[in-house]
């Protein structure tokens, strides 16, 4: 139950930023693009960035999950399990944070 909150949330939000980047894209046509084109990027940009949020969000939470559970059970394994999980949590941030750039750069070309 508390997973299909945190994913309803997550498409809340993605939708609330899409209006609000399709009303900012609304106000200028800079790239000759026609309006229905810019109204489509700004949208797909919104839900883009609300799926990789909360896909990010979830991978992150199973895996430090999985990483505490190891702990729990071997405890003296817990040196060799922080660094791997150290670096899984920053490659899983990094994808998010690149559909960020990409989401970006589809919006200023508006």
């Amino acid at each position: 139950m508390l997973k299909k909150l945190w994913l309803m949330a997550g498409v809340i939000f993605g939708s609330v930023f899409s209006f609000a980047v399709v009303a900012m894209a609304a106000e200028g046509n800079a790239a000759g693009l026609p309006t229905e084109v810019k109204m489509w990027i700004a949208i797909a940009a919104g839900f883009g960035m609300a799926i990789a949020t909360v896909g990010g969000a979830i991978s992150q939470g199973r895996g430090i999950a999985s990483a505490l559970d190891g702990i729990a059970r071997n405890p003296s394994a817990a040196g060799q399990m922080v660094t791997p999980m150290i670096i899984g949590l920053a490659l899983i941030e990094s994808l998010v944070i690149y559909t960020l750039v990409v989401e970006l750069l589809l919006v200023l070309k508006l």
